[in-house]
This record gives C-alpha cells, sequence and structure tokens, in this order.
C-alpha cells in the first residue's frame, strides 16, 4: 500500500466536516495561479471525457463497481 492510499484511508474515516476542512487546507498550500490553470485543466479534461461517452468512444463504470473497488482498495463506501 502506497503511502496516499493509507492517507486516504485515514482521512476517510474522518467526518464530513473535517474531511472538508483538509481539503481546503490542502487546496490553500497551492499558489493561486495553480489554481486557476487547474481549473482550466480539469474544465477541458471534463469536456474530452464528455465527448468521448457521447461519440461512444467509452463507457461508463456502474455505481455499484465503483462502490465495490472503493470497499476493496479503502475499506469504505
Amino acid at each position: 500500500m502506497t503511502r496516499i492510499e493509507a492517507l486516504t484511508q485515514e482521512v476517510a474515516k474522518l467526518p464530513e466536516e473535517q474531511r472538508l476542512a483538509l481539503a481546503r487546507s490542502l487546496l490553500d498550500l497551492e499558489p493561486s495561479g495553480n489554481i486557476a490553470e487547474a481549473d482550466q485543466s480539469w474544465d477541458e479534461e471534463i469536456r474530452a471525457r464528455i465527448n468521448a461517452v457521447d461519440e461512444g468512444r467509452v463507457t461508463g463504470i456502474a455505481y455499484e463497481d465503483i462502490r465495490r473497488e472503493m470497499n476493496s482498495r479503502y475499506g469504505v463506501c
């Protein structure tokens, strides 16, 4: 298990309010210029993924399959 996976398991056990506070703190570590660039990159990625689904180049994964995978990996969901 990687360090990130171990941290993810620990964070997943926190109450929602604390998880959100941690996420905000981590985002605040980034210089604001990087946030805008990341937002733009994510917007482009989202558009590309939507187009791929619309054009039939990819298929989705059922929610229950995702839940099983998360539970298997991180013991949550």
